[in-house]
């Protein structure tokens, strides 16, 4: 019976790893549901999953949870804040944690949980995207393992030879597929008039906004390239994203032979999940089984730049250094949430993203401390940058 801690578990990828642990009820125990502040959720999940700890930020959100579960004759105790979240991402009574809160904010209890040396499911992109050299480190130093989440990355590793030592030596490229979002056929000039409900209609996976509109301008490609950097140890120049609208060939490893392994599925985040739960063994996920002769036609090809601009940013941070990645990953957080607080166009998330790159991206933080303050500054110079540039 292995005890898991899901932080961010009222998001997307919370609810579905919650969905393949009810297929095994046997093998795997909640030990801890954390979210920010979606109480109503949290309190539906505790009532059916019985965890021994919830964890809501906000401390007014948590005291209405405890009474609300009290009121329920449930058990779970409620804690609040953000130590409570390192604590139950650190227990040494968990043996994994799903990362899954969304954006900067989720590094802190990655790295607790780096740093303890848990099995890390890891499906907050930031923490690599941020503070790469720092997580790898933590992993390195803690002795637990890293099991990518993203279906691409997820992808990857199943295409690697098993002995991580072969990686550098047999493999001449990865290479990322995307779907290209709602946008890969609109013609850049309309771009700019794009709405949020427009950029969060994804064609083939259902996400919440902010990756939705990542999606929508390739930036979270971009963001997977810096992580899959960290990850797997390939410099930019061995890293390829290619568009692939079907989804379903997830991503793929090109060998020095000409061989090219890659890990087909029907898009559903309950496959890479299920893969990281079970590593190094495989179990069942929910997922519907794919049928290649009913789909018919798999289409790939290179990404528009002029389309998607954005992904070029991505080997402009790799090449700079030190906190660049940080930087990128800042303004863009602040620029999608203009963007979808109507403050913003379309297709200024890109130029606030690439001004604040221009501004702050020779930065050589490295440490936590000075990351966490580069990345503030980063959000105060996308900011401004936005209000300039905004409706």
């Amino acid at each position: 019976m292995k005890r898991i801690t899901i932080l961010g578990s009222t998001g997307s990828i919370g609810r579905s790893t919650l969905e393949v642990l009810r297929l095994h009820p046997e093998d795997f125990e909640v030990f801890a549901l954390a979210a920010r502040s979606s109480r109503e959720a949290l309190l539906e999940q505790c009532l059916r999953f019985a965890p021994r700890y919830a964890v809501l930020e906000d401390a007014r959100a948590a005291g209405l949870l405890r009474a609300e579960l009290q009121g329920q004759g449930s058990r779970t105790e409620v804690l609040a804040g953000a130590e409570a979240m390192l604590r139950v991402a650190s227990d040494p009574e968990v043996h994994m944690v799903m990362a899954a809160i969304v954006g900067a904010a989720g590094l802190d209890s990655a790295l607790a949980a780096a740093r303890a040396g848990k099995r890390v499911l890891l499906a907050n992109k930031e923490s690599l995207v941020v503070a790469g050299e720092l997580f790898m480190r933590a992993m390195r130093d803690g002795g637990g393992e890293l099991l990518p989440i993203d279906s691409e990355h997820s992808a990857i590793l199943q295409s690697l030879p098993e002995q991580r030592e072969r990686w550098a030596l047999d493999v001449r490229e990865i290479t990322l597929t995307a779907s290209g979002g709602p946008f890969r056929r609109s013609d850049p000039a309309t771009l700019e008039a794009m709405t949020p409900a427009q950029a969060c209609a994804h064609p083939n996976w259902s996400m919440g906004r902010k990756i939705s509109v990542d999606s929508a301008t390739m930036m979270n490609k971009a963001l997977e390239v810096i992580e899959a950097h960290y990850l797997f140890g390939m410099p930019a120049s061995r890293i390829r994203v290619l568009i692939h609208p079907q989804s379903i060939v997830h991503s793929m490893v090109t060998y020095h032979d000409g061989s090219v392994v890659a890990q087909l599925g029907v898009p559903d985040m309950r496959t890479p999940i299920a893969y990281g739960l079970s590593w190094p063994r495989r179990m069942a996920s929910g997922s519907s089984w794919l049928d290649l002769a009913r789909i018919g036609r798999l289409e790939f090809e290179d990404p528009d730049a002029a389309r998607f601009p954005g992904l070029g940013l991505a080997f402009a941070a790799l090449g700079m250094g030190g906190g660049a990645c940080a930087v990128l990953n800042a303004a863009n957080e602040v620029a999608v949430q203009a963007f979808l607080d109507g403050a913003l166009r379309f297709t200024d998330i890109h130029r606030v993203n690439a001004a604040t790159l221009e501004a702050l991206g020779a930065s050589q933080a490295r440490e936590l401390g000075e990351l966490l303050d580069l990345d503030a500054r980063a959000r105060g110079r996308a900011a401004a940058q936005a209000r300039a540039l905004g409706r």
